[in-house]
């Protein structure tokens, strides 16, 4: 099992905000194996030496960097924390405090020190959303299961949430074919069920609200769908699975909906890409660091694919956005395009973490604008 705890957006927010003078951010690739994880304990101890160096070379004041470094060996040494892992952990460090986020995207290990966090590895597993929930719809039950990574689902009790279709309505059963009005027949199933899916709906409506997460649906037709039709939530997931889950536990259906958030985060980047090729066109897109940049510092990107595993080391003017890109890191510098993505984050725009191979030409960024600049 995979313990995965991420940052919110918020919390990402405002890690791209902070600044310190002594601030060092760690990746390691670790395992949920814990028979395994000495190696990654040992690493990020190899990792701490390091950045004790780049500290010192940056002219960094010892009474900064001991408490960086008594903070790290404390959870080096914490065997508890190292006992729940999942397949990377990123490890972010001020003099007053330690933040730990344990991640579920396979990381490369890396020690950044600066002024700022460097946020860019964590932002696949942020951006590429595996959190969700699922309905699971049947004829004689009904359940909301939430979907987070992969720790184990659960279901969630919902208020007013009817029991199974035949209660919903009022009767013994939806399959009655006995004439009353319209009710009868397959007309009439259909329209109970269609009651019962309204009533469904209802209980959702005031759960959901104000959530963006989507809503993945697993189903059989009718119920497939019926439910479709009546739906008021923005974010129902256009695939799902399209199979009656009455036989499928929670697990099973999880497993399942993972699949469709997997599409889901496919088509998201292939939609950015389609965005960047036709602005591209209209001066709109760019995957130059030095344009970029300039465009998150006046708050011109409307979303960005990044490289989470590249750091192009430098700085990045505060005021004009103007590059200047370094052969060596040290801790006087950082990555520049780590730095580009917190400005987006900063000005409402989204950065999505990627591989290299999922950028236009195999570059850095390709940033979208909302403008021309």
């Amino acid at each position: 099992m995979l313990y995965v705890d991420l940052p919110t957006q918020g919390e990402l927010r405002k890690l791209a905000e902070a600044r310190d003078a002594a601030t060092v951010s760690f990746y390691i690739a670790t395992t949920p194996e814990t028979q395994q994880i000495g190696a990654a304990r040992t690493q990020l101890g190899n990792l701490l030496k390091e950045a004790e160096r780049q500290l010192e070379e940056a002219g960094t004041p010892k009474r900064s960097i001991w408490p960086i470094s008594e903070q790290v060996n404390d959870l080096i040494d914490d065997d508890d924390f190292w006992r729940l892992q999942a397949n990377g952990l990123a490890v972010l460090v001020t003099p007053e405090r330690l933040r730990s986020y344990r991640l579920p995207t396979h990381l490369s290990d890396m020690v950044q020190v600066s002024d700022r966090f460097h946020l860019k590895p964590m932002m696949r597993a942020v951006s590429m959303g595996q959190h969700a929930f699922v309905l699971a719809l049947e004829e004689n039950r009904v359940r909301l299961i939430e979907v987070t990574g992969d720790m184990p689902a659960r279901e969630i009790k919902v208020p007013d949430m009817p029991k199974d279709a035949a209660s919903a309505v009022g009767t013994a059963t939806v399959n009655s074919r006995s004439a009353s009005g319209r009710v009868q027949g397959s007309e009439g199933q259909n329209l109970r069920l269609r009651q019962y899916a309204r009533k469904v709906d209802a209980a959702l409506r005031p759960f959901l609200a104000g959530r963006d997460l989507p809503l993945v649906l697993a189903a059989a037709d009718p119920l497939w769908s019926i439910f479709r039709s009546v739906n008021s939530y923005g974010h129902l997931a256009e695939e799902g699975v399209a199979q009656s889950p009455a036989q499928m536990s929670d697990g099973d259906i999880a497993s399942a909906s993972r699949e469709v958030l997997d599409a889901l985060n496919t088509a998201r980047v292939a939609g950015v890409i389609a965005l960047y090729d036709t602005r591209e066109n209209e001066g709109r897109a760019t995957s130059d660091i030095v344009m970029a940049a300039r465009a998150a510092t006046y708050g011109a990107v409307e979303v960005m694919l990044v490289d989470i595993d590249l750091v192009v080391p430098g700085t990045v003017d505060d005021e004009s956005g103007v590059v200047t890109l370094v052969d060596d890191e040290s801790g006087r510098t950082y990555g520049v395009v780590d730095e580009i993505a917190a400005r987006v984050i900063r000005n409402g725009g989204q950065v999505i973490g990627v591989r290299a191979e999922d950028i236009p030409g195999g570059k850095p960024l390709a940033a979208v604008l909302r403008y021309a600049v």
